[in-house]
């Protein structure tokens, strides 16, 4: 007998060309980055994090980021085996990578085998102990070759040189100003930054640079030292003494009343 005639499952009619009446698969979801679409939400929240960078799969054993949910599940597979850190140093095995790094600090530990005899700080490298023994000895076998300070470290006497050559390492990334040291960049940086990490005590002001802050603290704990030869007041500033004798020198210049009465 004849086969009935039933919709085809494939979308094409019985010539094999497409059939106009068979919906298309429809694609609500689509990415604000790229326009491409998806039918589900969840593989569109999946595809975005290409974009954005977003890992929100993170293993608890070693801390590793992944983007999708199929990536972070087959490395947690790789923990499950037993003993998957091996230390190099002995060939103990951990499951975790945090063990493993706490082992090896051990035997760095052990190779600290160079041992001030001042102060029984240990160092890995003999070099390390010599330069270290100088802050005992106080001697400064780096010389300056442009005037006759002395330096009991390379590096010192590598930084002090720069002020000799007028070499500026150091680039602000906001305007480009060059700096002969690392901290000199560093509180120019809070001009920009509006960052001011100092604050008194006393009385809660705050300050950019550290000259700044202890000049402000001297005013709480300093004496009075600044006297008026006038009327005996005293001030913690020479710039506010000068500025409280105006007000003398406003009132010699005003005309007294006596002078008045005699005109």
């Amino acid at each position: 007998g004849e086969r009935p005639d039933f919709p085809s499952d494939s979308g094409k009619s019985p010539s094999g060309e497409p059939d106009p009446e068979t919906p298309k698969p429809v694609r609500p979801h689509h990415c604000s980055h790229c326009g491409k679409s998806f039918t589900w939400l969840s593989k569109l929240k999946e595809h975005e994090r290409t974009h954005t960078g977003e890992k929100p799969y993170q293993c608890a054993i070693c801390g590793k980021t992944f983007t999708q949910l199929g990536g972070f599940q087959y490395h947690e597979r790789t923990h499950r085996e037993k003993n998957t850190y091996h230390c190099s140093q002995n060939g103990k095995t951990f499951t975790r990578l945090g063990n493993l790094k706490k082992n090896e600090r051990i035997h760095t530990q052990e190779e600290k085998t160079n041992h001030c005899s001042q102060c029984g700080k240990s160092f890995k490298w003999l070099s390390k102990l010599k330069e270290h023994e100088r802050t005992h000895t106080g001697e400064k076998p780096f010389q300056c070759s442009h005037c006759e300070k002395k330096f009991n470290q390379s590096s010192h006497l590598k930084e002090h040189e720069r002020i000799h050559t007028g070499e500026k390492p150091f680039q602000c990334s906001k305007c480009g100003k060059g700096f002969t040291w690392l901290w000199n960049l560093k509180t120019h940086e809070r001009t920009h930054t509006g960052e001011k990490p100092y604050q008194c005590s006393l009385c809660g002001k705050t300050f950019t640079q550290l000259g700044g802050f202890k000049y402000h603290e001297r005013t709480h704990t300093e004496k009075k030292t600044y006297h008026c030869s006038l009327c005996e007041k005293t001030f913690t500033r020479l710039g506010n003494l000068k500025k409280h004798e105006t007000i003398h020198t406003q009132e010699e210049k005003a005309p007294s009343a006596e002078r008045l009465l005699v005109s």
